[in-house]
């Protein structure tokens, strides 16, 4: 039997749950973050699949090393940097082809799950488009997107979109507390902010 207490959580988690689901949402046209209007801290919009259910978004932030420089460190998949990131468990190079790569990640929010991420490499557009190789394995139905590497000024626009459905993504993008996905982009867009200014001489 349910105590009192314990009724009136659940009433408040059910409350919650549904006020978070009426907030708004940036369509798919949503406008891209102008360069004049990209400050030090990252812009989340919220996107809609065009011909799927599911959820999406896009993150934008300044890196502030010249666009050479990131380049080299968005492409180095082969490497042990990944795993400072506290929301990566593991990561692993599985193989390298042409312009495509696959790696394998596990993070901290679902440490059971492997995830097998498949990325195309454009050097020219400076582009990588990525796709969720095993999404039935994750508990996912899909996910995929692209990062856009630009020119800023003798730093670096980044601009992530990506679409995704599972069960409880509606939950997870309006959910503004820790292990959300605000919380999760924001931290990855830091955690890249800072790394790279310590490995730039690498990548030099």
């Amino acid at each position: 039997m349910f105590s009192l207490n314990h009724l009136i959580c659940l009433i408040q988690t059910i409350t919650i749950v549904f006020l978070l689901s009426l907030l708004p949402a940036s369509g798919h046209s949503a406008e891209p973050v102008k360069p004049q209007s990209l400050g030090g801290q990252p812009i989340i919009s919220l996107l809609e699949p065009e011909d799927k259910d599911g959820k999406g978004y896009r993150l934008t932030y300044r890196v502030d090393v010249p666009l050479a420089v990131f380049w080299k460190f968005k492409t180095d998949f082969d490497n042990e940097f990944l795993m400072s990131n506290a929301l990566i468990l593991s990561h692993r190079l599985i193989s390298h082809s042409g312009n495509v790569v696959v790696t394998e990640n596990r993070y901290s929010t679902k440490p059971g799950k492997v995830f097998r991420w498949q990325t195309t490499v454009f050097p020219e557009q400076h582009l990588l488009k990525f796709i969720l190789l095993n999404p039935q394995e994750t508990d996912q139905k899909f996910h995929y997107g692209y990062i856009q590497l630009e020119e800023l000024d003798q730093k670096t626009k980044v601009t992530q979109v990506a679409y995704f459905d599972f069960f409880g993504a509606s939950f997870w993008v309006h959910y503004p507390f820790y292990g959300g996905m605000k919380h999760f982009l924001k931290h990855t867009a830091k955690w890249e902010q800072d790394i790279i200014h310590d490995l730039k001489d690498r990548y030099n």
